[in-house]
């Protein structure tokens, strides 16, 4: 008889719902905590811990109620909660009360008065994006290279290229002058959440904590004051998140609260990388599947966002960032591997709480076609295709600009050098927004746009030149004014370098002019100066464009406001010889007799003579003119 009961038990405890009375535990409760006054009023709160999915939570606070409990069909470690928090609730401190059976476990859970808008500015054409690798770009706090208190605490060692190195958000903050005097307005960093992995993860790109900034880079308090002494400088911040896939030592990946978490079940499937064929006519199914759900590789589980919990969870992380820390936008990398339909909610959800708000997605494509099919509204697009994104970056001109090639090149009136910038940018048509572009010379995963080290500065200012003044969003990697070089053959890592200066022990400082070339000093001060004149003009921060084909191997083209109030005149020499220039054609946009002022020396000239004489231009030279009466 006594044997026959214990059967019983071992049978009723197989039963779901009489397993949940094992005694459960309360890990971790996501996000950390929330704000009274959000436009949503529907919270997620994900709960971890040892059998507590069967658990039944109670809430006793005035404005807040459990709508729902979602239990699913993975690991019992996990439970969703959804609360309504109404407008009328106040911030203060709920306690959460579970039981199941004779067991009890409580937790406190805190409200908090909401900060209108985040302090969230967003980005547009006004704006000069800085993007830094935190790691590479400088340590200001040694103690926390160890890793110490992490499941996996690789080492800095600067030694090894592809390895951690040590740089952190303290570096970051004592260079602010730095870059402050640079001129741009704000600071993209790649991805500074845990990646508490094997390998390191230097790069930041394998998540395994969402609300936590990854120990060796600081804490997120650090996170919060650097982002507030940038805001101080009027200077903004842009956060690199990964909705695509998490790290493979996420709680998530060995653990899965259901089993269509991960896609393939959570099993390793490589992606075919086409992503052509997400807004392909002519697209199989099977095409499409292996390019959303297949994996980037093992190291980084491809996380299914048509799992309606997950995504609630990720867009929730996205708001908390943005009111915990007021970050102004977020670049969101891998976009097209995740789906398409949840990542266009995703972002009217975030702009319906911070209308000023921006996201630029990572699209890469080669041809401008492709790339513009993905942007908000586009013109020309696949049937069924309808992509909800923003701002989305001209990789396309950034593979043409790979090594200066066309910086080098002769310039002919039908091809080569400056003509094939030209044809680039008469292709903006195609876009639905041109000034929405995110225009890029190189990043941390392309090479540099110096393949090495330059013997002079004509294209590298060309280039600068062309990114500063063309419609769009520049965005400029860190260390491309320190004329960085290097390509990706014999790793990441060297496209990644330190910054000399930011380490302990470094022998030289170039954050400094004293620890600069002459060379490094010359191109700083090109762009800062070019730069901190962008500011002020509004023609080449929103202006229409005009150019002209190359002519003689000039390139030429306009900015200017719609109420014609502000003129600016680019003019490139695309050849490696001086030429001289009938200026004749270009009386179109140009007042023959008006004087010009390059504004990076100074120097006045007259562009279009009313003689008809002809202009040269040196070698190689770029001119940014304004009127100079």
């Amino acid at each position: 008889m006594k044997k026959n009961h214990l059967l019983l038990m071992a049978a009723a405890l197989a039963i779901p719902g009489i397993a949940s009375a094992a005694k459960f535990s309360v890990e971790s409760i996501e996000p950390p905590h929330w704000w009274t006054g959000m436009s949503n009023t529907s919270l997620q709160l994900q709960v971890h811990g040892r059998d507590v999915r069967d658990a039944v939570p109670e809430i006793n606070y005035p404005g807040v109620t459990i709508d729902s409990v979602a239990r699913l069909d993975g690991s019992a470690n996990w439970q969703y909660i959804y609360l309504s928090v109404s407008p009328e609730a106040k911030p203060g401190t709920l306690k959460i009360t579970w039981k199941d059976g004779k067991n009890k476990a409580v937790k406190n859970y805190g409200l908090r008065a909401r900060v209108k808008n985040g302090g969230a500015q967003g980005f547009s054409s006004d704006d000069v994006l800085y993007m830094i690798m935190p790691d590479r770009f400088a340590d200001g706090d040694p103690a926390n290279n160890d890793g110490k208190g992490m499941r996996f605490p690789v080492k800095a060692d600067r030694n090894e290229v592809n390895g951690r190195h040590g740089g952190d958000l303290k570096g970051i903050m004592n260079h602010i002058d730095y870059i402050d005097s640079l001129g741009v307005t704000a600071v993209w960093l790649n991805p500074v959440l845990e990646n508490d992995m094997p390998g390191g993860s230097y790069h930041g790109y394998a998540t395994t904590n969402y609300y936590k900034v990854d120990p060796r880079f600081g804490s997120n308090a650090d996170y919060k004051a650097l982002t507030d002494s940038l805001h101080s400088r009027g200077i903004k911040v842009v956060m690199d998140m990964i909705f695509n896939h998490s790290g493979s030592e996420h709680p998530w990946a060995n653990d899965m609260p259901s089993k269509d978490w991960i896609n393939f079940g959570g099993e390793y499937t490589q992606t075919n990388h086409k992503l052509m064929s997400l807004s392909d006519p002519y697209a199989s199914e099977y095409d499409k599947k292996m390019t959303r759900d297949g994996w980037f590789v093992r190291e980084m589980p491809d996380l299914n966002q048509l799992n309606p919990h997950l995504m609630k969870y990720l867009t929730q992380n996205s708001l908390w960032w943005i009111e915990e820390v007021g970050i102004d936008g977020i670049r969101m990398d891998t976009y097209p591997y995740a789906d398409g339909q949840a990542m266009g909610k995703w972002i009217s959800e975030l702009e319906q709480e911070y209308p000023d708000f921006t996201i630029v997605g990572e699209c890469w494509f080669a041809e401008p076609a492709i790339e513009a099919q993905w942007q908000r509204g586009a013109k020309t697009k696949a049937e069924g295709f309808d992509s909800n994104l923003p701002v989305v970056m001209d990789f396309p001109l950034m593979l043409k600009v790979q090594g200066l090639k066309m910086f080098n090149e002769q310039t002919s009136e039908w091809a080569g050098g400056l003509f094939n910038l030209y044809t680039h940018f008469a292709m903006d048509n195609i876009y639905a927004d041109p000034q929405r572009l995110l225009r890029f010379l190189d990043n941390h995963d392309t090479d540099r746009v110096l393949l090495a080290e330059p013997k002079n500065l004509d294209a590298w200012k060309q280039a600068v030149t062309m990114l500063a003044t063309v419609p769009g969003i520049p965005q400029l990697y860190y260390g491309t004014e320190l004329l960085m070089s290097g390509d990706r053959k014999p790793g990441d890592g060297n496209v990644r370098r330190d910054v000399p200066g930011g380490f302990p022990g470094d022998k030289t400082d170039e954050f400094t002019r004293a620890g600069r070339s002459a060379m490094q000093n010359e191109a700083y001060d090109y762009m800062s100066n070019l730069l901190q004149w962008r500011k002020t003009s509004e023609a080449a921060r929103r202006g229409a464009m005009k150019h002209f084909s190359p002519n003689n191997g000039l390139y030429l083209y306009k900015r200017y406001t719609d109420d014609a109030a502000e003129h600016v005149v680019v003019a490139m020499n695309g050849t490696d010889s001086p030429i001289e220039v009938d200026m004749s054609r270009y009386a179109e946009t140009i007042v023959p007799g008006s004087k010009w002022r390059n504004v990076l020396t100074g120097e006045v000239i007259t562009l279009v003579p009313e003689n008809g004489a002809k202009v040269t231009f040196p070698a190689r030279a770029a001119f940014v003119l304004a009127p100079a009466e």
